[in-house]
């Protein structure tokens, strides 16, 4: 009933909505505007290899060190790694080859998702035209799937009692990417799908506006990070299409006419 399965492109939120509108899809699109998806374009337009972490503990530590990799540091406290889930940091970062970037809503579900299947992409606004002509140009059964159908997770943010909260700027960043779609010719939307791409287009024309003022943009303000929040308004300005490979995302690079190579 709440899998969306009549549908070619499907949308909802957080794992949950994952779980049900996954089953028989070929990918898994994973929006986290306010910051993971938008931090984990930023390194992969920098050639890093970005690992998704669940927990921000001592296992992330040991996670990162197995990989020979970055653990980014909590950008809420000072006196860390100047490598954060800061999309800014990353940016400033000089030989940046491998980052874990631990967060509870993006990195989380994108973890989760890896062993359910689906192929997951990492998509926010800067790079939504990148990711919809690589769905495009990818044939599904060129990942061993038989199916065309594109699940759009929106991750959310948290409540302070660890309950999802429907993030708009992810409610914006699922709906710029099934935009997208639908301008490369894509149909079969599902309401849910519909319903976010018409909530795209209505901010589109004053997007930065929009997330300077969404509740997470305020937060990140108020925390000095309004730099992230620009980073994040950024549409189009990426042609990286970050895809989860054993563990990592890494980039594949869109070609007109024939499909992504790792």
């Amino acid at each position: 009933m709440h899998g969306q399965q009549t549908a070619t492109v499907r949308m909802e939120w957080g794992a949950p909505g994952a779980a049900a509108i996954c089953a028989g899809a070929a990918f898994a699109v994973v929006v986290d505007v306010l910051s993971f998806t938008t931090a984990l374009s930023v390194a992969i337009d920098g050639g890093a290899e970005v690992f998704p972490y669940r927990w921000r503990d001592s296992s992330a530590t040991d996670f990162a060190r197995l990989h020979r990799a970055t653990l980014a540091a909590d950008r809420s406290r000072s006196g860390q790694s100047p490598i954060s889930l800061s999309p800014a940091s990353i940016r400033s970062a000089d030989g940046l080859q491998r980052i874990v970037l631990p967060s509870p809503n993006g990195s989380a579900l994108s973890a989760g998702l890896a062993a359910s299947g689906v192929l997951v992409i990492g998509a926010c606004l800067r790079n939504r035209t990148a990711v919809a002509q690589w769905l495009v140009s990818t044939p599904p059964s060129s990942q061993g799937i038989q199916s065309s159908v594109i699940a759009v997770v929106a991750a959310g943010e948290r409540w302070p009692d660890d309950s999802l909260r429907l993030a708009t700027e992810d409610l914006w960043g699922a709906g710029a990417v099934i935009c997208a779609l639908v301008s490369l010719g894509v149909t079969g939307l599902s309401p849910a799908a519909r319903s976010a791409a018409a909530a795209f287009e209505a901010v589109q024309a004053d997007l930065c506006a929009g997330l300077m003022n969404c509740s997470s943009g305020r937060e990140l303000a108020a925390k000095g990070l309004s730099q992230d929040v620009l980073i994040a308004a950024e549409i189009d300005s990426s042609t990286s299409v970050p895809i989860l490979v054993d563990g990592r995302f890494v980039g594949a690079t869109w070609a007109s006419g024939s499909r992504l190579s790792d």
